[in-house]
């Protein structure tokens, strides 16, 4: 019984192409690892920009029971400690209270932190002062 050749060239002789897959690997595995790094890094980023709009709504509250300046900003910065933080309280009970917080993300994740620029996330909330 004869053995059947899978693999042939075009001359009709064999020859393997067992070490092609490696190879092809090889040169896709460094775009496959920046395009996951990056894909992580985007993660980061909407965290942050989660966090800060959870902060702005901490300091907003302490703000309508009538807290003090540096207890709204210390609501704040226990949810981002690099939070900086801007009160506008106008009128009497009743009226609205802004307060907006600024917050830059860091993109430090290695070879594509360098790629990205460090964006500064704004968040803005408004509430009615309540005493």
């Amino acid at each position: 019984m004869r053995r059947r050749q899978f693999w042939s060239s075009a001359r009709g002789g064999a020859h393997s192409t067992a070490g092609q897959a490696t190879v092809e690997f090889a040169l896709v595995l460094p775009l496959l690892f920046l395009l996951l790094m990056a894909v992580f890094q985007f993660a980061m980023l909407a965290r942050d920009e989660v966090l800060t709009v959870h902060a702005a709504r901490a300091a907003a509250r302490e703000a309508s029971v009538g807290a003090s300046g540096a207890r709204v900003r210390g609501a704040a910065r226990d949810v981002l400690p690099d939070a900086r933080v801007t009160i506008e309280r106008k009128g009497d009970i009743g009226e609205p209270i802004v307060v907006s917080v600024r917050h830059t993300a860091r993109t430090n994740l290695p070879l594509i932190g360098a790629l990205f620029p460090d964006p500064v996330l704004h968040a803005r909330t408004v509430m009615r002062r309540e005493k």
